[in-house]
């Protein structure tokens, strides 16, 4: 796996908006700073093939920006939206539909935008390994390709809303 390593050098303009930061931080050990940031590709490192070492890529931060107390409240909730996206799972019941998985549930502090948000994703992660692992059956018939299609547009078409259209059987 490619491994990710943080140039210690960042741009100017990061390093103005970390300035005001720095002794607080320093005279308060365990302290925290929120951020909102951008880094940049600056190198990459390819061993040779048979080598143990793994291929790494080096970034530097090129841009951020640290929220005062006033906006910190607001880039908190994006940050937790940000991982509630990227990590939302669930199942499909016995009836096709998706129910989210606990920890979903408990990032999502039970606002419906989230719980939508997160439905949608882990359905769609669903049906995206299910795709899969239909394009790696050998050999299939028309007939079953059809079937296969017609499972997805049927799950695809619950996930939103449990609308399904089946005139096009």
């Amino acid at each position: 796996m490619t491994q990710l390593k943080f140039d210690a050098k960042v741009s100017a303009s990061a390093q103005e908006a970390l300035e005001a930061h720095v002794r607080p931080v320093y005279d308060n050990p365990g302290a925290r700073r929120l951020l909102i940031g951008e880094f940049a590709h600056t190198e990459r490192t390819q061993p040779a093939p048979g080598s143990e070492k793994e291929p790494t890529v080096k970034v530097r931060i090129v841009s951020l920006e640290i929220p005062n107390q006033e906006q910190e409240g607001y880039v908190r909730e994006a940050l937790r939206f940000l991982h509630l996206q990227r990590t939302a799972r669930g199942t499909l019941d016995d009836d096709g539909q998706l129910e989210l998985d606990e920890h979903t549930l408990r990032l999502t502090g039970g606002q419906l935008a989230y719980i939508e948000t997160a439905r949608l994703r882990a359905a769609l992660q669903h049906w995206n390994g299910y795709i899969r692992r239909v394009l790696h059956t050998p050999e299939m018939t028309v007939t079953e390709a059809k079937h296969e299609l017609k499972t997805i547009a049927d799950g695809l078409s619950g996930a939103l809303d449990g609308a399904r259209d089946d005139s096009d059987s």
